[in-house]
C-alpha cells in the first residue's frame, strides 16, 4: 500500500503557487484495507475515501473504460494490481499527471514537468477524447494560467471531439459550473479563446460566438470587433475582482449585437432589447442561477441608458430606478453600474478613463431612497390611490435637485 500526492497540488507546488487542496492516490490497497485504517468512503462511482484526521480525499488507483457518450459514460475498475502509471494515464493534461511519493520523489511518466517549464497544456493520452468536460477544463486552466498555451496536437484532438458531438452530450449544470469557474479566474477571455479555437464555443454558447466579426463604430469602439470588445469587458471585470454575477453580466451584455441587421452595421440600434431574449435563452439552457440571470438581463436591457445618464431627466431616472427594482434591491443596481462601467472601460484606450455615470446614478439612488414613503403614505390615508404618484413626485423632486446641483457646479467650473 503506497500513497502519492497527485494532480493540482503537485502542479501548483512545482509552479511555486499556494496549494489549496490535496488529492491522493492509493496504490496496492483494497476498500476493506482503507476502512480498516479508519478512512470513510464517499465515492459513488469508484472508491474514494476521506482521511480520518485531515478529511482529505484518497482515491484507490483506478482505470476507466468509455461505455457511452458524455462525461458520465464510464466504467471504473479498481484493484490492488492497478499501477500508479495506469492511474495517471487516464488524467487530462500532463501537468496534472505528476505524482509525489511520501519521500518527495516525483513520478512523471508523461513529461508533465517539461510541459510546466514550457508553459504548455498537452493531453496525456488519446483517452482525453473520451470526456468532453476536459475541453472545458483546459479552457478554464487557460484563464487561470495566463502564460500557458494549448499544444497544437491537443487543440486538434479537441476539434475532433467537437466534430464527433461529444460537447453536445454535456449536461447544462456541468457546463455552467466550468464556465462560472473560468469567469472567476484571472483572465476569463482566455477560456473563450480556447473554446473558439477548437470550435466548442459555437456549440456551447452560439449567442456569444456570433459576436466575433461583427463591427462596431470605431468612434466609440476603437477595437471595432464586438467579440473582442466583450472579452475586454469581462477581463476588466476580472481585474476589478468583481463577483461572478457582475462578470457574467459583463459577458452577456452585448449579445444583441450578434442579431442586429447586417445592413445597418456598424450601428446596432436597439441591440439592448434584442439581447434580452438571447440572455434569457442562454440562462434557461444552461440553468444559470437566478441572481446571475437577473443581473445579466437587467444589464443587457439598461446599459445604454446608464451610459446616457447625464442626458436623462429626473423623472426618467426615477422610472429607471423603479424598473430595476433599485429601491428594494439597491446592491443589484450598484452591481449593474459596475458591469456597465466595465462595458465602457473594456475598449481600446479606455481602460483608465473615468466613468462618472456610476457615482451620479449611485447618488440619484441614494437621494431617491431618502424619500420617506411611509410619511407620504400617511398624508394620503383618505386618498390611497394617490400614494404611488406622490411618492414618485417626491423622488423626482430630490433627483431634480441633484441634477441642478451638478449643473451649477459645472457652470461654476
Amino acid at each position: 500500500m503506497k500513497v502519492f500526492s497527485v494532480g493540482g497540488a503537485v502542479r501548483d507546488e512545482l509552479l511555486g503557487l499556494p496549494v489549496k487542496d490535496h488529492d491522493y492516490v492509493v496504490v496496492g490497497a483494497t476498500p476493506e484495507q482503507m476502512l480498516a485504517h479508519g478512512f470513510r468512503p464517499v465515492g459513488k462511482d469508484f472508491p474514494v475515501f476521506l482521511h480520518p484526521d485531515t478529511h482529505e480525499e484518497y482515491a484507490l488507483a483506478r482505470t476507466e473504460r468509455k461505455t457511452a457518450p458524455g462525461y458520465k459514460g464510464f466504467v471504473f475498475h479498481t484493484d490492488p494490481d492497478v499501477t500508479l502509471e495506469q492511474d495517471l494515464v487516464r488524467r487530462d493534461l500532463t501537468i496534472n499527471a505528476i505524482a509525489r511519493a511520501d519521500d518527495g520523489t516525483l513520478v512523471d511518466p508523461f513529461g508533465g514537468q517539461k510541459d510546466l517549464q514550457a508553459r504548455v497544456f498537452r493531453h496525456v493520452s488519446e483517452s482525453f477524447a473520451e470526456d468532453p468536460v476536459r475541453i472545458l477544463r483546459a479552457a478554464r486552466f487557460a484563464a487561470r494560467f495566463t502564460d500557458f498555451t494549448v499544444a497544437p496536437e491537443t487543440n486538434i484532438l479537441m476539434q475532433r471531439m467537437v466534430e464527433a458531438g461529444e460537447v453536445d452530450a454535456l449536461v447544462p449544470e456541468r457546463v455552467w459550473q466550468e464556465l462560472a469557474g473560468g469567469l472567476m479566474e484571472a483572465q476569463p477571455s482566455r477560456m473563450f479563446e480556447v473554446l473558439r479555437a477548437c470550435g466548442a464555443l459555437v456549440r456551447i454558447l452560439p449567442e456569444l460566438d456570433a459576436l466575433w466579426g461583427v463591427p462596431q463604430p470605431e468612434k466609440y469602439h476603437p477595437e471595432i470587433d464586438a467579440g473582442v470588445h466583450v472579452m475586454m469587458v469581462v477581463d476588466t471585470a476580472a481585474r476589478e475582482n468583481y463577483s461572478l454575477t457582475v462578470r457574467f453580466a459583463a459577458l452577456m451584455h452585448d449579445l444583441g449585437k450578434g442579431v442586429t441587421p447586417a445592413a445597418e452595421w456598424p450601428s446596432h440600434h436597439g441591440h439592448e432589447g434584442l439581447g434580452v431574449a438571447l440572455v434569457e435563452q442562454v440562462c434557461q439552457r444552461l440553468k444559470v442561477p437566478g441572481d446571475a440571470r437577473d443581473l445579466a438581463v437587467m444589464t443587457t436591457r439598461e446599459h445604454g441608458n446608464i451610459g446616457r445618464a447625464f442626458d436623462l431627466r429626473a423623472g426618467t431616472i426615477v422610472t429607471l430606478l423603479g424598473r430595476c427594482d433599485a429601491f428594494r434591491k439597491p446592491q443589484r443596481f450598484i452591481d449593474m453600474l459596475r458591469a456597465t462601467e466595465c462595458d465602457y472601460r473594456g475598449r481600446t484606450g479606455y481602460a483608465e478613463r473615468p466613468f462618472p455615470q456610476f457615482a451620479y446614478l449611485q447618488a440619484a439612488l441614494h437621494a431617491a431612497r431618502s424619500v420617506n414613503a411611509g410619511v407620504i403614505a400617511g398624508m394620503f390615508q383618505e386618498q390611497p390611490q394617490r400614494i404611488p404618484e406622490a411618492i414618485y413626485a417626491a423622488r423626482v423632486e430630490v433627483v431634480n435637485e441633484l441634477i441642478q446641483a451638478r449643473r451649477n457646479t459645472a457652470e461654476s467650473d
